[in-house]
């Protein structure tokens, strides 16, 4: 009765009940957008039951200690690239392409489920062993064995990232360069090395953009114009209203006509496509208006928050990397998710965690998640700690 009792004081029952405020959240959002004339079908229930697969992830995850995950990082991480090499090769029967990715296995009387989505967080955990490894065989620092580091953690990153290339899947792909970077940040490599490195990437990043505005017959010659025009109708979506920038303009009608209060639950107005999924950030804005969306945004925050709480608390190195990984991962798809939708970022078709609907994202995050609980769960806490591994 004892282990009972401490077992549920282990339990990180703040998390939980995040994690059911987006459920209530999710639900209402789904539950109004799936009234749209464009949806046939019941989103609510399959949304619900999605999130029960979730929570059986959850308990499946709490089952392993951090320190097995640990051990188990790198069988993932094979497995991980092992199905994304397998998706790239195998019959259009069981791995139909969708709006031009092959991104998808479908599974009959089930649905089709995105290996990707399970991928970045097996390139967290293998990430983290190669932060926290290398930190443990190289004790003194040198410039020699930072730029060894930092060469590790690029070639760890370049073999999913260049498999979901190949689908392509541009969305994920920004994801897996946003959890390398992030991990990057915290690995302990010198300043000296990571602002020149990011320095680089921005500048290349920020002369594509000008190059791509002030001299596009140039760019055109090079990148598909379907793609151009994606970028375009970004940068000036009522050019582009009648096509690539149709999705952006309604969004931004939909979230501006709610202005302060919404117009209500089933109050919406503006057709929207894809409301249930990237763009259920549109459906609150528009019925709940500014406070509503700043009330969901607030709970992503108070998520966040959380997490680095957890991280912070870790026993060992590498249970906070897996912790900051999760936390980049997380952040960089609200910031994008909210982003598309208000212009602030090109579109990318990346759905909002624990809010759209969608299978694949839901158990990815949720499998995040369950990692999340074990390392809160297993925590112990000592009088005199140096938080080092054994």
């Amino acid at each position: 009765m004892e282990d009972e009792k401490k077992g549920v004081d282990r339990f990180d029952w703040t998390l939980a009940f995040i994690l059911f405020l987006f459920l209530v959240v999710s639900l209402i959002a789904i539950s109004s957008a799936q009234t749209h004339g464009q949806y046939v079908g019941n989103f609510v229930f399959q949304q619900v039951v999605w999130y029960g697969v979730g929570a059986f992830i959850i308990a499946f995850a709490m089952l392993f200690e951090p320190d097995q995950y640990k051990k188990l990082s790198w069988i993932l991480y094979g497995f991980g690239i092992f199905i994304l090499v397998f998706l790239h090769f195998a019959p259009e029967s069981i791995a139909e392409p969708r709006n031009g990715a092959k991104s998808w296995f479908t599974i009959p009387k089930v649905g089709t489920i995105q290996p990707s989505e399970f991928m970045k967080i097996f390139l967290i955990l293998a990430l983290s062993r190669v932060i926290s490894d290398h930190h443990q065989n190289y004790k003194l620092k040198t410039l020699k064995t930072e730029f060894w580091l930092l060469g590790k953690l690029i070639l760890t990153t370049l073999l999913p990232l260049g498999m979901i290339m190949l689908q392509p899947d541009l969305g994920t792909g920004l994801v897996v360069i946003a959890i390398a970077a992030g991990m990057m940040l915290v690995s302990g490599i010198t300043w000296k090395i990571i602002v020149p490195v990011f320095s680089v990437i921005m500048s290349v990043g920020a002369a594509i953009i000008l190059i791509m505005i002030y001299f596009p017959e140039w760019v055109e010659s090079y990148i598909p114009q379907y793609q151009l025009a994606r970028i375009y109708s970004w940068l000036d979506p009522y050019s582009y209203s009648s096509h690539e920038g149709y999705q952006l303009v309604t969004s931004l009608q939909a979230i501006g006509s709610g202005e302060i209060f919404g117009k209500g639950y089933m109050g919406k107005e503006v057709y929207v496509s894809d409301r249930h999924t990237d763009f259920v950030f549109s459906t609150i804005g528009e019925e709940f208006g500014f406070i509503g969306a700043s009330v969901v945004i607030c709970l992503f925050f108070l998520l966040i928050y959380h997490l680095i709480k957890v991280a912070l608390e870790a026993n060992s190195p590498f249970d906070s990397y897996v912790c900051a990984g999760i936390i980049t991962m997380t952040t960089f798809h609200v910031f994008q998710n909210i982003g598309m939708t208000i212009q602030l970022l090109p579109i990318t078709g990346i759905p909002l965690p624990f809010v759209s609907y969608g299978g694949s994202s839901l158990m990815g995050n949720m499998l995040a998640m369950g990692i999340i609980f074990s390392i809160k769960f297993y925590h112990k806490k000592y009088m005199f700690s140096t938080n080092t591994e054994d």
